[in-house]
């Protein structure tokens, strides 16, 4: 594998140089053109609060909840049924801003027009009583001592498994060590990313089932993916999290760490952060790179380790909230080869409200990926891979 390696970085080191472009101001104007001048921080996209905050979209009609709405921040209600953003941006792209409803005759409050516009969209009752803000000081944790209990049973985890088939047993468990990666019973051969911020602080969770042979999320039958503090439930007065314990006899398992005092799970108010987040404090001078995957970040510290690799966690996983930690850093942006256009936009966004922090956008994938890699959505862990794979 060294060997293929070595070719590999050889091979394609000159390839992976970033570049810099800043926007001017018509992109701005542009985007809020239509929108009255009162409006334009009124209606935002509603925070993930729960299942029950997100909908059925009215495009694709994708079996999982994808579909954010709009809210009024003034009166804190829905716009529109169909008012909002899909977040399969690749497969589906659906977005109806404010402006556009504004601009085709709608007014603020709930939409109660006829859905003929859109054959088969699901409707959705909105729910009941306020909205909560978009943003807040206070924020639910979980325990530290889960990572503890899961970053273990690496030969029950599929994502480990294929990462020793890419580099070396020892490579992969440095990697899962530096990441505090999880195993979890979830799924059998599930992983956990476990999101743990610059104050060391656990946020949560993030459960998903990789193919062991290609390195693969498994989206079949459904996409297996679920969150560490949704698993954590209350019944009859006792919290059960078995389904995200160690796979090891005889360990302690998370269910009898749940009675921490302060510790709950009703009503859990969560704030992500980056995945990664905690290398932060260990070289406070180097540079960030951000990719959308927790699979990229990893896999790419092993090609480019003068960087600190993080992953947002999507494509939409890049916000303002999130980014407060990277005061006074050189921040690199590589997303995957159909996000450029988005994190483009999004780097000149974050260079105007962060203005002591520098983002640029990596333009590699933008500049050789072919037609087939472009129907693929790959990402710039997804080149490695296939060359030292070879």
């Amino acid at each position: 594998m060294s060997g293929c390696s070595n070719n590999g970085i050889k091979l394609y080191s000159s390839l992976f140089t970033t570049s810099y472009s800043l926007f001017t101001t018509a992109y701005s104007q542009t985007a809020c053109s239509q929108l009255p001048t009162h409006h334009m921080h009124r209606y935002i996209l509603e925070p993930y609060n729960g299942r029950n905050s997100r909908f059925t979209c009215p495009n694709c009609h994708h079996n999982r909840r994808t579909f954010k709405r709009y809210i009024d921040t003034q009166n804190q209600t829905y716009l529109a049924n169909h008012v909002g953003r899909c977040d399969r941006a690749d497969s589906c792209g659906y977005h109806y801003p404010p402006r556009a409803w504004f601009a085709d005759g709608g007014s603020g409050g709930e939409w109660r027009g006829s859905w003929s516009g859109l054959p088969g969209a699901t409707h959705h009752e909105p729910r009941s009583g306020p909205l909560e803000p978009q943003h807040t000081n206070h924020f639910d944790t979980l325990p530290r001592t889960y990572i503890d209990t899961t970053t273990k049973a690496y030969h029950h985890n599929n994502f480990i498994t294929f990462l020793t088939k890419c580099f070396d047993e020892a490579t992969a468990l440095r990697m899962a060590a530096l990441y505090k990666i999880g195993t979890s019973k979830h799924w059998p051969g599930a992983t956990i990313f476990w999101q743990l911020d610059i104050n060391d602080k656990l946020r949560t969770g993030k459960i998903m089932l990789y193919n062991p042979a290609d390195g693969h999320r498994v989206k079949h039958p459904y996409n297996h993916i679920a969150w560490a503090h949704s698993l954590l439930d209350r019944k009859s007065g006792s919290q059960k999290v078995g389904k995200i314990e160690s796979q090891e006899d005889g360990k302690q398992k998370l269910s009898d760490l749940c009675g921490l005092p302060g510790f709950r799970t009703k009503g859990f108010n969560l704030q992500q952060c980056f995945f990664g987040e905690h290398l932060l404090n260990t070289h406070p001078f180097k540079t960030v790179a951000i990719a959308e995957s927790e699979k990229t970040a990893i896999i790419c510290t092993f090609f480019y380790p003068e960087y600190i690799w993080l992953a947002a966690g999507s494509l939409e996983g890049l916000s303002r909230n999130k980014c407060r930690v990277l005061k006074d850093r050189r921040v690199i942006l590589f997303p995957d080869v159909n996000g450029y256009d988005k994190w483009k936009l999004k780097a000149h966004e974050m260079n105007l409200r962060l203005p002591t922090t520098n983002f640029t956008v990596d333009t590699t994938l933008e500049r050789i990926a072919t037609p087939d890699e472009r129907t693929r959505g790959i990402d710039i862990a997804d080149r490695w891979i296939e060359q030292i794979r070879k």
